[in-house]
């Protein structure tokens, strides 16, 4: 298993109990592909470098976990489609 790190934009334009679930949503998307996550992450509300959908804040989770070499692209594909999810990079952790 490879170590990886994901950075995630979620929409501030979406309530909390929203917000949450885009969340648990990513988190359950990459157990269910054989990853184990190391560290959940804890989102942040913070200012986008440029505007992003006519926005500029938004909440950033930096999510660690292990994974297949398979698993990462597996993910990608599915966060491509999910909503209120800006923008996401998933990154080979080399610590």
């Amino acid at each position: 298993m490879n170590k990886y790190e994901m950075t995630l934009v979620v929409s501030a334009n979406i309530e909390e109990e929203a917000r949450n679930a885009v969340f648990d949503q990513v988190r359950d998307l990459i157990t269910k592909n054989g990853g184990e996550i190391t560290d959940p992450g804890t989102p942040e509300k913070k200012r986008l470098a440029y505007e992003i959908q006519k926005m500029n804040e938004g909440w950033y989770a930096f999510i660690k976990f292990n994974a297949e070499p398979e698993a990462p692209a597996q993910i990608e594909k599915q966060l491509r489609i999910t909503a209120n999810v800006l923008r996401f990079l998933i990154v080979k952790d080399g610590e």
